[in-house]
């Protein structure tokens, strides 16, 4: 069927215009002059039979016709870059940057993450850590990976995996010095991640022993090396549920008690409003939640 269509330019020139509510920022965004922004709009009009725009001495304001068809023009035109891209990035590898929490990557998304690779061949992800705030986070992203729910201005949150904290250790140290009762770590060393002091404190409080104090503590810069020493029999540690589950399973480590577990932020996967549409993000966010 032959399809009658208005001229393309016209159409980016109007979907520009009407975005912007401005002939002068949608001829700088298309790079041409305001004049040929007005002139393809005259054209459209006239192909159209109604005017898409009032003018208010210097200002632009949509008709009532004007906002219907913006609607479906925007939305036709984001359909045609998304082909576009997908059909251009066809056999080719997208790279799909990817940043994390340093303890959710070693030991929860670093074992999953061959899984996605064989889904998705044809996206490379490349994985970097940090603890720092999305705010502060200086190299640019596709995915950043948080706690949450937080609010960042221009992005989208995903929520994805819950989490809450327990106290955990090593089968063999378990065995050395049994732990029926939380009042027992009094004869355990702690483990104390310095990016987490109130962890422990917090959990003794919950437990019902605030006032305990273990054989000794140890502490240690970051969460995922206590986990590391608690595997290693140095102690007992704080352990996030989620992390850790795969070394509980494997009975690389154990979970003293059954509670109470500290409630935690749940991870969030954190995308930027401009690449929420992304094949890549999307196949990477939906793949999140099914790898738990």
């Amino acid at each position: 069927m032959h399809r009658r269509l208005p001229p393309l330019n016209a159409l980016k020139a109007f979907e520009a215009a009407g975005r912007h509510q401005s002939f002068t920022l949608a001829a700088a965004e298309l790079c041409v002059t305001h004049g040929a922004v007005s002139r393809h709009v005259q054209a459209l009009d006239a192909w159209l039979g109604a005017p898409l725009f009032e003018r208010h001495n210097r200002r632009v304001v949509l008709t009532e016709a004007g906002r219907a068809y913006l609607a479906e023009i925007g939305a036709a035109l984001d359909r045609v870059a998304l082909a576009s891209a997908r059909q251009i990035g066809r056999g080719r590898t997208r790279v799909l940057h990817v940043n994390a929490l340093a303890t959710f990557t070693l030991r929860w998304l670093i074992p999953r993450l061959s899984a996605f690779q064989r889904a998705n061949p044809a996206i490379e992800v490349r994985l970097t850590t940090s603890n720092v705030p999305l705010a502060h986070l200086a190299e640019p992203f596709d995915v950043a990976i948080r706690g949450g729910p937080d609010a960042y201005p221009g992005h989208v949150a995903i929520a994805f995996l819950p989490e809450g904290r327990i106290p955990v250790c090593s089968p063999g140290l378990l065995r050395r010095l049994p732990l029926r009762a939380p009042a027992d770590l009094a004869q355990h060393t702690l483990l104390n991640a310095a990016t987490l002091p109130e962890v422990w404190p917090h959990w003794l409080q919950a437990a019902g022993v605030p006032n305990l104090r273990p054989q000794r503590s140890v502490t240690l810069e970051h969460f995922y090396l206590t986990l590391q020493a608690a595997l290693d029999g140095l102690g007992v540690a704080m352990g996030p549920e989620r992390p850790i589950a795969d070394d509980v399973a494997a009975g690389r480590l154990t979970l003293p008690f059954s509670g109470p577990a500290l409630p935690a932020r749940s991870y969030h996967a954190y995308v930027p409003e401009a690449r929420a549409e992304d094949p890549a993000v999307r196949a990477f966010c939906d793949w999140l939640p099914t790898a738990a």
